[in-house]
Order: C-alpha cells, then sequence, then structure tokens
C-alpha cells in the first residue's frame, strides 16, 4: 500500500511557475513508476508526465515546460511547472503504479495508488 499527499498547487498568472509536490507513505517510490495526471472541469483524466528508475515520460502539451524529478531520500516526487497556460488549469493528481503491470506511463489506467489532488489555475 501506498499513500500519497499532493501539495504545492495554487493560482498563478500565465508565465508564472509552480512546484508540485508528492509526498509518499507505506513503501518506497523508488520502486513504482510514479506520474502526475491532471483533469480540467468536463474532461477527462490525462497523463502530464511520469518517471521510473530514471527514465520520464512527458505528454506533448507539457514538453520544455514541465519536469518530473524524484527524490528517494525524503521519498517525494515533484512536478516543476514553468511558462504556464490558462490550459494547464487543472486538478493534478499524483499515482503510483507497479513495474510489472506497467504498460504506457501516461495512462491512468496503469496505476493503482492515487493522492487527493491539488488544484493549479493559470490566469491569463
Amino acid at each position: 500500500q501506498v499513500q500519497l499527499v499532493e501539495s504545492g498547487g495554487g493560482s498563478v498568472q500565465a508565465g508564472g511557475s509552480l512546484r508540485l509536490s508528492c509526498a509518499a507513505s507505506g513503501d518506497t517510490l523508488s520502486s513504482h513508476y510514479m506520474a502526475w495526471f491532471r483533469q480540467a472541469l468536463r474532461q477527462e483524466r490525462e497523463g502530464v508526465a511520469a518517471i521510473y528508475t530514471g527514465s520520464t515520460w512527458y505528454d506533448d502539451s507539457v514538453k520544455g515546460r514541465f519536469t518530473i524529478s524524484q527524490d528517494n531520500a525524503k521519498n517525494t516526487v515533484y512536478l516543476q511547472m514553468n511558462s504556464l497556460k490558462p490550459e494547464d488549469t487543472a486538478m493534478y493528481y499524483c499515482a503510483a503504479g507497479t513495474p510489472w503491470t506497467m504498460g504506457w506511463p501516461l495512462s491512468s489506467r496503469m496505476y493503482d495508488y492515487w493522492g487527493q489532488g491539488t488544484q493549479v489555475t493559470v490566469s491569463s
């Protein structure tokens, strides 16, 4: 079992930056795929970024702007978001998935554990 708690969301103007954090307990993050998903109002949940043993995956919409990283000593995953756009507005969720069942790392179906989410609002 993995428990995940996100933090760091907030309101920012377009062009600004935020850093989201996802603190884990119950198991070590280094043994899981870790990912960030987001869900805008009336939209489906979409994968933003994922990380596992140093490999990373990004959705095309955030490449070059967002960076996922992991601090194993703190058992925490981060999402650094730069050059934010209004279309980045969404609830952001952290997720953990097991390696032996993993398919495409940005598919929500691959993840078993989810945090409660943190809201990001970008104004123009």
